[in-house]
């Protein structure tokens, strides 16, 4: 029997540096998810937009933005992924939190920090990866720059994962690369990725056109949403996904190495 996952994806433009604005926006549309998706996607900074002002919007894990998603993810009873901006002992995360029904939650800080935009001057990087298992399917969530570097987005067989999710704040002027890199990745890593991005103009007056998707393990979009606001979702295929696995194994014959 198919171990199906309904994924899916919220594009939409955010109120620059107003998480109260944002949540409520949000709350809204996850409301048309309940009983429809296993897995809700919100961008990256979701709450502020993709702001350096850490020392005036951070929050701590006891903070709103954790209860908000505790209490979405109970409703619809679904997964639900986004970042945030963090505070932890003085320093700051761009922080992406996986929060499920029961109210459990994973955490990782983003990798790779955006140094053109002195991301990388304002928070602190992760260094280590998430995969979590939900429904049992393997998902590892990734932010935004991290999809640019593809031995950390590498389906290793010692942390392997079927689904690999990238949530952004990539503007228009790099929209080729956004697309190039996320077909790259489910072609290289034989798994499925889901994407979202922003649209509309941010208080930094940069542009985003989206372009949020779903890819399949042969680098093929199963769907895709540019320039306007909007969400879908869609079903993804275990069956499909080994099937593919078998025919093609290519995953066995990679490299070798570990990350220091």
């Amino acid at each position: 029997m198919d171990n199906l996952l309904r994924v899916g994806l919220i594009q939409t433009s955010l109120a620059w540096e107003d998480a109260d604005s944002n949540r409520k926006k949000l709350g809204a549309i996850l409301e048309s998810f309940q009983g429809r998706s296993d897995v809700a996607i919100l961008p990256e900074m979701f709450t502020t937009g993709f702001s350096m002002e850490a020392a005036r919007l951070a929050e701590a894990m006891d903070g709103p933005t954790l209860a908000w998603m505790q209490e979405q993810a109970a409703r619809g009873q679904m997964a639900v992924t986004g970042s945030f901006i963090c505070v932890e002992e003085g320093r700051y995360y761009n922080r992406l939190l996986w929060v499920e029904p029961s109210g459990a939650y994973h955490f990782y800080n983003k990798r790779h920090l955006f140094g053109l935009g002195s991301e990388d001057k304002t928070y602190q990087a992760g260094d280590k990866r998430l995969v979590v298992n939900w429904k049992g399917w393997n998902i590892c969530p990734l932010v935004c720059y991290d999809l640019r570097f593809p031995v950390w987005s590498r389906n290793a067989a010692e942390d392997p994962y079927d689904l690999l999710v990238y949530l952004a704040n990539w503007p228009q002027v790099r929209a080729q690369h956004w697309r190039s890199l996320l077909i790259a990745r489910a072609i290289e890593n034989q798994a499925f990725v889901a994407a979202v991005n922003l649209v509309g103009t941010d208080g930094k007056g940069l542009v985003y056109q989206g372009d949020s998707t779903i890819i399949d393990f042969s680098g093929q979009p199963m769907c895709q949403i540019s320039h306007c606001e909007g969400v879908f979702i869609a079903e993804l295929s275990m069956a499909a996904l080994a099937a593919y696995r078998k025919q093609l194994p290519f995953l066995k014959d990679g490299d070798t190495f570990r990350l220091l």
